[in-house]
């Protein structure tokens, strides 16, 4: 996971690179519009054109006589029973060649959520009030079941855009270590973990306003957790299993904020893409 993880991290990180001028939502609809015109135009080559179109076509054809003899019950009752034949068919044939498509919509979809989804913690202002527990970001982190023994004995470090509101909390049952922060500076710094041995487990983190590039607030070794963040690689192989905390959600307006508006917007932005070429390329769907 972590390999497939890196090509597509390097690969979203180029292309932005290149659109990043564009500001957040510009590279959100370009890339959503790319990949609609690029999976129709895969799923024009895979699936049976040909099929689709007789298809449709014994649809409108079996419409039509509903209609011509709309008077006639048995031909109507048989018409009816053929559209809804027709339409299992017409399901089939294309919900078939969306599959594949599925796999690299998962993972452009993991990319866009990352750098869109999310902003940088906000720096603390007086205007924010009285620092107090509860109003500042929770990091937690949980060791691995054979570092807990030494779970008084690892050392959390934060960055100097960072500042503990509340004590450290250790369980050695658990194995979690709990704290809250607040940001102080702006900056694209680590919170870095080590271990009685000496062993370093270091996890991104960064405050300030807008930020063009990955946001994630997990890192992990878990399926789910490397699939969801998958720019800082895993934690396989170390004494911590799990870092995480909470980035807040991007506020988008006249729509969802954080992943469901990007998501929403990403499928709104490929739609009107891919629709606007099945005419000119004479794509059945």
């Amino acid at each position: 996971m972590d390999f497939v993880n890196s090509i597509c991290s390097s690969a979203f990180s180029a292309l932005m690179g290149a659109i990043g001028w564009m500001g957040w939502f510009g590279a959100l609809v370009f890339v959503s519009a790319v990949f609609g015109i690029i999976a129709l135009l895969i799923f024009k080559q895979i699936s049976f054109q040909g099929g689709i179109k007789s298809v449709k076509d014994k649809i409108k054809g079996a419409m039509i006589e509903i209609r011509l003899y709309q008077n006639d019950l048995r031909i109507v009752a048989k018409a009816v029973l053929r559209v809804l034949g027709r339409n299992f068919q017409y399901l089939g044939l294309n919900f078939g060649p969306i599959l594949p498509l599925l796999v690299p919509f998962a993972f452009l979809a993991a990319q866009l959520i990352t750098w869109f989804a999310f902003m940088p913690i906000p720096v603390w202002t007086d205007a924010r009030g009285e620092w107090m527990p509860g109003k500042g970001h929770e990091v937690v982190i949980v060791l691995d079941d054979e570092a807990k023994g030494d779970i008084r004995d690892v050392r959390v470090v934060l960055p100097d855009t960072l500042q503990r509101m509340t004590p450290i909390v250790r369980n050695e049952r658990k194995g979690l270590i709990a704290f809250e922060v607040v940001a102080v500076a702006e900056g694209d710094e680590v919170i870095t973990i080590t271990s009685p041995s000496g062993e370093v487990v270091t996890k991104r983190i960064v405050t300030g306003e807008e930020h063009m590039g990955p946001l994630e607030g997990v890192r992990g070794r878990g399926l789910k957790d490397l699939f969801e963040n998958p720019a800082e690689g895993s934690l396989a192989d170390t004494f911590v299993s799990r870092i995480a905390f909470v980035y807040p959600a991007r506020s988008i307006q006249y729509m969802a904020d954080g992943i469901f508006g990007i998501g929403l917007l990403f499928l709104i932005f490929s739609m009107l893409a891919g629709v606007a070429i099945l005419k000119p390329l004479k794509i059945q769907i």
